[in-house]
């Protein structure tokens, strides 16, 4: 399985996540549940942004830099971790309540740009076999077997 058909599969699981938490937020009556939902979601998009990072963009970043967005990528992942760990200290709900709806609309654009810009990229500049090597490694790094 090639790498872009791995991540586009995973961003598939955080918007259905990302709905969840829309929805929830504005119910949520204590900090406690926005921040569980906040550890989720850091929980899960860490592993998949060091790893769409290390096995993805770094192939790409020549193209990145012609195209002018070689530190927009990596800035949007600390920018959205940087939101998910001020959520973790802040002690108040209605803070806490805007710091994950804000990681949340960011990672929604963030995602949005890469299906639209980064992944067809690569699929036009990487060869096939390669797209296929990132997906093993992709599996290797996240301990899976290939069926």
């Amino acid at each position: 399985m090639k790498i872009t058909e791995i991540l586009m599969a995973e961003h598939a699981v955080f918007h259905s996540l990302f709905d969840h938490i829309e929805a929830t937020v504005p119910g949520a009556k204590t900090l406690a549940e926005v921040k569980s939902l906040g550890v989720t979601m850091d929980k899960l998009m860490t592993p998949h942004s060091k790893t769409e990072d290390e096995l993805f963009i770094e192939p790409l970043e020549h193209c990145f830099d012609q195209l002018g967005h070689k530190e927009t990528f990596h800035h949007e992942h600390e920018a959205i971790e940087e939101m998910l760990a001020r959520l973790g200290t802040t002690r108040d709900l209605k803070t806490a309540k805007r710091l994950l709806l804000a990681a949340l609309a960011a990672s929604r654009k963030h995602f949005d740009k890469e299906e639209r810009i980064v992944f067809p990229l690569a699929e036009r500049i990487l060869k096939a076999r390669t797209l296929s090597e990132l997906g093993k490694q992709w599996l290797t790094k996240r301990h899976l077997r290939t069926f």
